[in-house]
């Protein structure tokens, strides 16, 4: 018996993770360099991560050594790599708003997975570099645009915007739309760019939003506004689960039947705890229940 087709399942998939990518029109530039330099990342823990983790996709075999001008392609690939580059530029970066935000009035840094699960630095907790270190030189209008869009971009692994970086991925975005303010990115371009890297680090999650657009709501994902996606509505966990999940789970036949769990968070450490790289993968977040989905869009 032939496999059961998901027609509109695969069209939302190639809509949402494109087989060639997504050419962003952000560069890492120096900020690495700057990140080393500053002992956030040591480059002997981050190569024993990669040991353990494969080799280095080609185009980022000398991001630790020289600057990265190229604007990013982000695949399948590499994306989870970018998770690991950009959430220490989040989390070191400073930036004055940091200090009158959730982590700079009364929250202990060194409770959250983005703060204390960074172990790849001189540090062996990350918590020592929150906003520390110029390592993204921005005006600021450019800081101002950077935060009213972290404030208003949400990710599907619990309900807190990008601003409230408690998790890798939250750090990693706000890294995003720092190096993508301070590079003249306007406020369209950054919910462009958010929703891009969002897609590839939760596809499950973003493809069932592209289904829950073409079926309900008749419009395709090229015509769907990101502003409206990155809000809380449907990318913050609870109400993606009531907008998006139960009105998609009441049309049968609609998406492929679960076959095991997606992962939705990885990190290079255990986020609870634990630091031993040799173990480094795929992590979940014990709050979590992701999508389960029969295809692994993420690693296509």
């Amino acid at each position: 018996m032939p496999d059961k087709e998901y027609p509109l399942f695969d069209e939302a998939g190639a809509s949402v993770i494109p087989p060639t990518g997504f050419q962003s029109r952000i560069a890492l530039k120096d900020s690495i360099l700057k990140l080393i330099q500053n002992g956030v990342i040591d480059r002997g823990k981050y190569f024993a991560l990669r040991r353990g983790a494969g080799p280095m996709p080609d185009e980022l075999s000398r991001v630790l050594s020289e600057p990265s001008n190229q604007p990013i392609h982000l695949t399948s690939r590499n994306a989870n790599d970018y998770v690991d580059l950009l959430w220490p530029l989040g989390l070191a970066n400073r930036m004055a708003a940091n200090f009158a935000g959730p982590f700079g009035r009364s929250l202990s840094t060194s409770r959250f997975a983005s703060t204390a699960g960074w172990t790849l630095g001189e540090q062996q907790d990350g918590s020592g570099y929150f906003s520390k270190y110029p390592i993204v030189e921005m005006t600021p209008e450019a800081e101002e645009l950077a935060v009213r869009v972290a404030k208003s971009t949400f990710r599907p692994c619990c309900n807190n915007p990008t601003f409230f970086q408690d998790c890798n991925h939250g750090s990693a975005l706000l890294g995003v739309l720092e190096l993508g303010a301070s590079q003249g990115l306007d406020e369209e371009e950054l919910y462009r760019e958010a929703l891009a890297y969002n897609s590839f680090w939760f596809p499950d999650y973003y493809i069932r939003t592209a289904l829950y657009f073409k079926v309900v709501r008749k419009t395709d994902w090229r015509d769907v506004d990101p502003k409206i996606v990155m809000g809380s509505d449907f990318s913050a966990l609870g109400p993606w689960q009531r907008n998006v999940q139960v009105p998609l789970a009441a049309i049968p036949n609609l998406i492929p039947e679960p076959q095991g769990v997606q992962t939705v968070e990885r990190s290079p450490v255990f986020l609870h705890g634990a630091s031993d790289l040799s173990r480094a993968g795929p992590q979940r977040r014990t709050s979590i229940e992701a999508p389960r989905l029969l295809r692994s869009w993420s690693n296509r």
